[in-house]
């Protein structure tokens, strides 16, 4: 078949029906272009983009400094794999541990592989450091997780359509319930042989739901107390997406660039992913201290993409635009001014029950089942005004703009969400 020149809306979408596999339900939009905090489709219309492909793109769509970060890289040198040293990796991996404060990186490439990677460092340092018996280790979850789609991943969800007909199910891993220190001191209690705690900070995927102030600083000192690793996902909420640098900083006063969380809150390992690239190339990242890292061995676990020079030369031009656009502050400031906005809104609304989130990963609650269309029409609504958004949970929806966006953007975008609510106001 011949590379079209052009394609219309609706010819992309029947070529993605006929010959993708159904995997996702996406919103009838295609789209060709973006840049900033806007996307166009293949109609010419512009929309502003608020997902961010799940927090990816908090630099913004084709940020030229990382953009020609990989094209320098790409015209340089792609891949070695990691039989041979490359020039860009030890670099990179100075860059990362300093700006994060850590001894040691892991370099992966998807979120889902990095979380894979945790749970495997985690359960050896488990043998051989905590002195757990072989194949008896066991991590503590939370419910309404998600942390990937690997067989291993969706074995501790309990999302039923990621779970049905892909059994049988990796053991070795505790649910409990999210946003719960009693919980999970009891499971500790009871539990010998546990080697980590695995937690989004922020649970995004489920619907924006941030824990009880303390919730972190609580659990990592549980962790410590049964000599456990406190690991955190912030694929999604890292990188200055919740108005921190890091969602485990939690609520103090800093929003510096250096800032890997308080010693209360600071995870054992951490977990990086999408917005470590700008969203222009896989790069995910494990970090951690020499005394959990060292446990990794020549053989011990790799990856033919990992730690590439693209890969490498991507991060740290995508980690220096956090940096010097400071767009952790703007994350920060921006958050604020649109979940009063919107409080406003709510405070005489029938059809959203709340706003919630921080810095700029937020949901609005609409009042309705799960099982409602309502969140859904929404969005078909929110596209058609000049905004995308996608549901999750059914009616619930997720805003997560770039971080690169204006005070007059945001003002505007906020227009148009409420603009879009007050037509189903009446229904």
């Amino acid at each position: 078949m011949a590379i079209l020149d052009s394609i219309t809306s609706q010819e992309a979408i029947n070529l993605e029906n006929q010959y993708g596999a159904h995997n996702y339900h996406p919103l009838p939009v295609v789209l060709t272009k973006g840049e900033g905090v806007y996307v166009w489709d293949v109609e010419g219309r512009r929309y502003y983009d608020f997902l961010s492909a799940y927090s990816s793109v908090n630099q913004g769509h084709c940020h030229p400094a990382i953009v020609n970060a990989m094209i320098a890289q790409a015209q340089t040198l792609t891949l070695t794999s990691r039989a041979f040293h490359n020039d860009k990796l030890g670099p990179y991996e100075e860059y990362v541990t300093n700006y994060f404060g850590f001894d040691k990186v892991l370099p992966m490439n998807t979120g889902a592989e990095a979380v894979e990677t945790a749970v495997k460092i985690s359960r050896k340092w488990a043998y051989e450091v905590k002195g757990i018996p072989e194949n008896e280790a066991q991590i503590i979850v939370c419910e309404n997780n998600f942390h990937g789609r690997t067989t291993t991943i969706i074995s501790f969800s309990n999302d039923p359509v990621a779970r049905a007909n892909f059994g049988p199910f990796t053991d070795g891993f505790i649910k409990i319930p999210y946003d719960d220190t009693e919980a999970l001191e009891a499971t500790l209690k009871n539990n010998p042989n546990v080697a980590g705690f695995l937690v989004e900070p922020i649970q995004g995927e489920a619907g924006v739901y941030v824990p009880t102030e303390g919730y972190l600083a609580k659990a990592k000192a549980l962790c410590e107390a049964y000599n456990v690793l406190f690991i955190a996902d912030e694929v999604q909420t890292g990188i200055a997406r919740t108005g921190r640098l890091l969602a485990t900083c939690g609520n103090c006063d800093c929003v510096k660039k250096d800032c890997s969380g308080t010693p209360e809150t600071k995870p054992d390992i951490l977990i990086l992913g999408k917005a470590l690239s700008g969203g222009v190339y896989p790069v995910s990242a494990v970090l951690a201290n020499d005394a959990i890292m060292n446990v990794i061995t020549p053989g011990s676990h790799g990856s033919t993409f990992g730690g590439n020079p693209i890969a490498a030369a991507v991060a740290m031009a995508a980690l220096d635009v956090v940096n010097n656009e400071q767009l952790t502050e703007n994350a920060d400031r921006l958050g604020k001014l649109f979940r009063s906005l919107l409080n406003d809104y709510i405070s005489t609304s029938k059809i959203v029950k709340l706003v919630r989130g921080k810095g700029l990963l937020n949901a609005i609650v609409i009042n309705d089942h799960e099982d409602s269309d309502t969140a859904w029409n929404i969005c078909l609504h929110l596209r058609d005004n000049g905004l995308l958004a996608k549901p999750t949970h059914g009616n619930i929806i997720r805003f997560a703009p770039p971080l690169v966006m204006s005070e007059d953007q945001l003002i505007d975008c906020v227009n148009i969400i409420t603009n879009s609510l007050k037509n189903f106001e009446t229904k």
